[in-house]
């Protein structure tokens, strides 16, 4: 069973009440929250997802629920829970969407650590993964976005998952945040994007989620192996373009970017320079998706896994 299986009435009947429980790639979600905003995003974004069953293990439980006393009534808020634990500030309620996924990101980057959990998006083609770390503002999601709207397959958009068994990535495969000018690059791009509301005034501005394709969904179960670390910079009017980048620099730049990078220790540097060691290493700049999409393929013609 799929989200979409159910009813709009019952996915409000759900969340409100015991949860609703949806897998994305290897973990199992419980959502309570009787906000209709989180229904409603719920509904455009993960229609597509399976439904865990009532005797199937949940990893995270997390509330959002509206603040109590006079905040019901003036300017009300959000409060996100999580197993007894209130992590951050509450927000303006019309924010509840956008903060259940960044507190869904919270929960893997904090206690899944049978990964080596990188901030990166990541892609495939041919079975090989491109792994791409940047700050805020780089235009790593929007160059994220155009790929996978372009034949590449989504693994995450902001979470790279390596297993520490076997150095796979595992998709998380949810959906794409996009912010500010970012949303009419996608619009104009991918005419037929799904989107769900935006939201504004958040603290990263205005902000929505793109719906993942249905077939990269089904795919959540497919690992793929690095092939490429690719650090990506946004530059007006640039052209799309590719420059070597040293191992032992990528390898110190992707540490910074692993959120248990310390709490793993010595597996984690060995798994880190597994990864790098097997993969090519790039900066990359670029002004047009099209560009950027033509430079990938590029990339993917010369390699399989």
């Amino acid at each position: 069973m799929t989200l979409s299986d159910l009813s709009p009435v019952e996915v409000s009947r759900r969340l409100g009440g015991g949860g609703l429980t949806i897998r994305t790639g290897p973990f199992n979600f419980r959502i309570v929250s009787g906000i209709q905003s989180v229904a409603e995003g719920l509904a455009a974004l993960y229609s597509d997802y399976p439904l865990a069953d009532d005797h199937e293990f949940v990893d995270f439980t997390v509330t959002l629920a509206r603040s109590r006393g006079l905040r019901r009534w003036w300017r009300p808020q959000v409060k996100f829970t999580y197993d007894g634990q209130s992590p951050f500030a509450p927000l303006p309620v019309d924010h509840a969407f956008p903060l259940l996924e960044w507190a869904m990101n919270w929960c893997i980057s904090t206690q899944a650590h049978q990964y080596l959990c990188l901030h990166a998006a990541v892609i495939e083609k041919k079975g090989l993964a491109a792994i791409m770390p940047a700050p805020p503002g780089s235009g790593k999601s929007t160059l994220c976005a155009g790929l996978v709207s372009r034949g590449w397959r989504l693994l995450s958009d902001e979470l790279t998952l390596i297993s520490l068994t076997d150095g796979l990535i595992v998709p998380l495969g949810r959906p794409i945040s996009l912010k500010n000018e970012s949303l009419d690059v996608i619009r104009q791009f991918v005419p037929g994007a799904v989107l769900n509301r935006v939201t504004h005034d958040t603290s990263k501005g205005s902000v929505s989620h793109m719906k993942v394709p249905v077939s990269h969904v089904n795919r959540l179960n497919d690992q793929a192996r690095a092939g490429w670390v690719i650090f990506p910079k946004y530059v007006p009017d640039a052209g799309a373009e590719l420059t070597a980048r040293s191992k032992a620099n990528s390898m110190l730049e992707l540490g910074r970017n692993a959120f248990n990078y310390t709490v793993l220790g010595l597996a984690g540097f060995e798994m880190l320079a597994d990864v790098v060691s097997a993969s090519d290493c790039y900066d990359f700049t670029y002004s047009r998706l099209d560009d950027a999409v033509s430079v990938f393929d590029k990339l993917a013609e010369g390699r399989s896994a």
